[in-house]
């Protein structure tokens, strides 16, 4: 069975940083693009950063821009969310999602998602 599970979230202060972990069981991530994505309460999800399969090639929202960075360590199976600079309208559930070899930043493009961390960021 293909599951993706998230770690790492939590409280931090603002400017703080965490580093959100994606884990895979039932299949191998090397032949899947990796998006993660956010949901603020009150707001729709959104997407936040996605590598692809291929290439490596990656992407960010203009929001997370220079203080997020995505990478995979095919040989743990594993898809990190490296977040720096940590502000308060980056509170949200962050999910981390699986689909063919090409990302994306679209929520509907993505075929098996992970239960979700929070990150809350407040003083």
């Amino acid at each position: 069975q293909l599951q993706l599970v998230e770690s790492g979230g939590g409280l931090v202060q603002p400017g703080g940083s965490l580093r959100l972990s994606c884990a895979a069981s039932g299949f191998t991530l090397d032949y899947y693009a990796i998006g993660w994505f956010r949901q603020a309460p009150g707001k729709e999800r959104e997407g936040v950063s996605c590598i692809s399969s291929s290439d490596g090639s990656t992407y960010y929202a203009d929001s997370v821009k220079g203080r997020f960075t995505i990478s995979r360590d095919n040989a743990k199976n594993t898809v990190y969310l490296q977040m720096n600079s940590l502000k308060p309208e980056d509170t949200a559930v962050y999910y981390c999602a699986a689909r063919g070899l090409i990302a994306t930043m679209v929520v509907e493009e993505y075929d098996y998602w992970g239960q979700g961390t929070q990150v809350t960021v407040s003083s």
